[in-house]
């Protein structure tokens, strides 16, 4: 939202600097991208008073002014406008001077006279389009001085970035209101003269219709009759142009105006080209059309709402106007629409049609609609006094859900417990009261009447955070959180939230980051169409009641969607290796809960392509089995755990093959590879290895584990390689549980060094490697081969293996 401090001080004697009111805007949690001047660019153009005006001797389309520009001489400027003529007063670009898009202005010689100067026209001040002629200022307008100034062009231009629940604040009343509470300044409205034709009535014409109510609350319309269209006067177009806005013709422009300055969104019809004596607003016919005013021709919905005259549809409402009603060079009379309507039917219209305008930024914020009226009148007013017309007594009106005033509580004890400083009683009276809240005080629990302009102040916190903010949350002291002297004075769930899970997942994502893998953070809400891909069943899912769109519009039951959609961005963006991990809540139907859901703590692993992306592999070293049961391994022995016992060929909705794990006995989850069908659906270019896990259970098995100390080895440790022949079938996992279970004590590890099989065979050779190490000595070879054999003979009596022929 752009501010205009000149306006502002219409409303409310600031009499500061704009940046001093940035800084203050800050601090009241208004941030504020930046402080500029408009007319910057024109600022060193003067007034000058056009005192003689012959033919150039030499070109017939040119002129030689003398011009007076307040200096002891005259200037001699040779002009090619048309319209120049001696008595003018016009803006001057004097020698030095440099205009928009970095003209500089030098003395030049044309046609044989030298030119000190320029006389500029409105495109050459960077104003309008305007170029026939030189801008011809008011008789009023006196020599010398500064262009600007002579216009009283607005000097400083803040831009306010507003959070989405402040819309109260786009316009300079709601940005005013803001100023003149933390100043301590009167405010005042801007004075509405309006005049009424009492011979005829707007209702007598005109009927409002609305059949959905709670898609407009209030519809209002008045009528101006007998107006001249034309351009808006100089104070009005150049206003607009500091705010960023073209003008357009008198009629809109005032409409523009009032928007920027009460935040009120309205529109002007030609009131003869509707027909039929009734404005109706209700839901599109699913598959029509209307064209709007950019003449661009809309494809409707039944969730567009719009606004209908007797006979077929003249806008979105909120959104745009239609082009068949649109004022234009010959309108005279003129229908002007002030209404509120339901912000998230706008916001979905302006959405799906790509629509943002002005109008729409507002309505889909939410509107004050106690304000409207006044607004639609002070339009109605400006559209008179600007064109000459005439409004007609009263308006056509229906308001079928009129605003309810909403009160909470405030306790001055609660707002000490969360802001951490005691204020004074006065001070939140005065501060509510600046808000524009009726405060009744009853003992310690006041009552507070949010005002109409403030829908997001909606709870007892909402109206401690404003007075918070107000106070300036630079002067809050900084204080260390109450902690409970000892652990069993918390009761135990703030304990398991607060200290157990907040570092359990911390360990988890230290542990992502710390074996290569990057996190991934994303919404707790996807799409059905997600949860069909997976084959998941409907039954069972949590809808979203109010979703934004329909790719979002259901709770996820597994991390995996979202890894997959960032699969398919990553792989959209040429990412040939791709190793993710999220840790989040998964959403799973509950009966038994008083919301019908349960939550649970996942772990989501994701492997996609080459293995080492950019380094001397070969390109076809992708990852494979081994790779997501390793991390998986990793994890554990990572938390304290012992190896995972796996169970394979598990049928699974999104996995095939499949593996089932468990430790101790307790089922923490699945890992295996992404069905081929599934895998092409999210554009995965090579083999998917996906885990996930159920960090609540792998939590529950780690909580009891306390940490012992080992002594850290003083003797050198002695390797054997053993190579053993199994069937393809058979897990490696059991081969090395037997290995570790022989009974050899001086056994310290096992690892899995080397894989071959051989083509077309049934067997496969497997060479693992021991470690063998003794606390008290240095061990002879003696020593490690009988516990080799040991190793050996229990693993071929245990497991169907056996050793490699020489």
């Amino acid at each position: 939202m752009l501010l205009s401090l000149d306006w502002l001080r219409e409303f409310t004697p600031y009499e500061g600097t704009a940046q001093e009111l940035a800084d203050r805007l800050t601090m009241l949690g208004l941030e504020v991208d930046e402080v500029y001047d408009p007319f910057a660019e024109i600022r060193g153009v003067v007034v000058g008073h056009v005192l003689e005006r012959e033919k150039h001797p030499e070109a017939d389309k040119l002129s030689v002014c003398k011009v007076d520009v307040g200096g002891p001489e005259l200037l001699t400027i040779v002009c090619g406008a048309p319209n120049v003529a001696a008595g003018q007063k016009v803006p001057v670009a004097t020698v030095g001077t440099t205009l928009p898009g970095g003209l500089k202005i030098g003395k030049a010689k044309l046609r044989g006279v030298q030119s000190m100067g320029m006389i500029c026209s409105e495109r050459e001040l960077a104003l309008t389009e305007e170029h026939k002629g030189i801008m011809v200022l008011p008789d009023t307008s006196k020599p010398g001085v500064l262009f600007c100034e002579s216009l009283e062009l607005d000097s400083a231009i803040i831009n306010v970035d507003l959070t989405p629940n402040r819309g109260d604040c786009l316009s300079i009343l709601g940005l005013a209101r803001e100023v003149a509470m933390a100043y301590g300044l009167p405010l005042k409205l801007p004075e509405v003269r309006l005049s009424e034709d009492m011979s005829e009535r707007a209702d007598s014409f005109w009927r409002i219709d609305i059949p959905e109510g709670e898609l407009c609350p209030l519809y209002q319309a008045r009528v101006i009759r007998g107006c001249t269209l034309g351009q808006s006067p100089d104070w009005l177009k150049y206003r607009l142009i500091a705010m960023g806005l073209r003008p357009i013709n008198n009629v809109v422009d005032a409409t523009n105006y009032v928007m920027l300055e009460l935040g009120q969104p309205t529109h002007a019809f030609d009131e003869d080209l509707l027909k039929g004596g009734v404005i109706q607003v209700k839901r599109a016919i699913n598959g029509s059309t209307v064209t709007t005013l950019d003449g661009q021709q809309r494809k409707l919905t039944a969730d567009d709402l719009l606004i209908w005259d007797a006979e077929r549809p003249v806008a979105l409402a909120g959104v745009m106007g239609g082009a068949e009603t649109e004022i234009h060079a010959g309108s005279s009379n003129v229908l002007l629409e002030a209404a509120v309507f339901r912000p998230g039917t706008v916001r979905k219209t302006a959405r799906r049609l790509s629509l943002p305008s002005e109008a729409a930024y507002r309505m889909e914020r939410g509107l004050d609609q106690k304000l409207s009226p006044f607004a639609c009148d002070r339009v109605s007013a400006l559209i008179a006094e600007l064109t000459g017309g005439r409004v007609l007594a009263g308006m056509a009106k229906a308001e079928p859900k009129p605003w309810q005033k909403r009160v909470h509580t405030f306790r001055l004890s609660r707002a000490a417990d969360l802001l951490g400083v005691e204020l004074s009683s006065e001070f939140c009276r005065k501060t509510l009261t600046g808000l524009g809240c009726a405060v009744e005080i009853k003992d310690a629990a006041w009552q507070v009447e949010s005002p109409s302009h403030r829908s997001d102040l909606e709870r007892e916190v909402d109206l401690i955070e404003e007075v918070g903010r107000v106070y300036g949350l630079d002067r809050i002291p900084a204080v260390l959180p109450h902690v409970k002297k000892s652990l069993s004075e918390a009761p135990a769930e703030t304990l398991s939230v607060r200290t157990g899970e907040f570092a359990f997942l911390t360990r988890i994502k230290k542990w992502g980051q710390g074996v290569g893998l990057r996190e991934a953070i994303n919404y707790s809400f996807v799409g059905h169409k997600d949860l069909d891909l997976l084959g998941l069943p409907k039954q069972g899912r949590i809808d979203v009641a109010n979703p934004l769109t329909e790719e979002q519009n259901v709770m996820r039951t597994t991390v995996a969607p979202g890894l997959l959609q960032n699969l398919r961005t990553n792989v959209g963006q040429g990412d040939e290796g791709l190793r993710l991990f999220e840790a989040a809540r998964v959403f799973l139907h509950d009966e038994t809960s008083e919301t019908s859901a349960r939550e649970r703590l996942r772990l989501g692993v994701l492997l996609h392509g080459r293995r080492f992306p950019g380094f001397p592999w070969p390109r076809d070293a992708q990852f494979d089995y081994p790779d997501i049961k390793g991390l998986v391994e990793h994890l554990l022995a990572f938390l304290g755990l012992p190896a995972p016992e796996v169970a394979l060929g598990q049928t699974h909705a999104w996995l095939e093959p499949c593996v089932a794990i468990t430790v101790q006995g307790r089922d923490i989850g699945v890992m295996g590879k992404l069905k081929p069908a599934v895998a092409e659906d999210y554009k995965a270019r090579h083999a998917v290895w996906m885990a996930e896990l159920d960090l609540e259970a792998i939590w529950s098995l780690s909580a009891d584990l306390v940490p012992c100390f080992h002594q850290l080895p003083k003797f050198p440790a002695s390797w054997r390689d053993m190579t053993l022949v199994a069937p393809l079938g058979f897990p490696v996992s059991d081969i090395m549980a037997a290995l570790r279970a022989s009974g050899q004590k001086l056994l310290e590890d096992v690892e899995l060094v080397d894989e071959y099989k051989p083509k077309d065979a049934s067997e496969r050779n497997l060479t693992f490697r021991l470690t063998y190490r003794a606390a008290e000595r240095t061990l002879t070879d003696q020593d490690v081969d009988k516990a080799h054999a040991g190793v050996g003979k229990h693993v071929t009596s245990a497991c169907p293996v056996k050793f490699q022929a020489a």
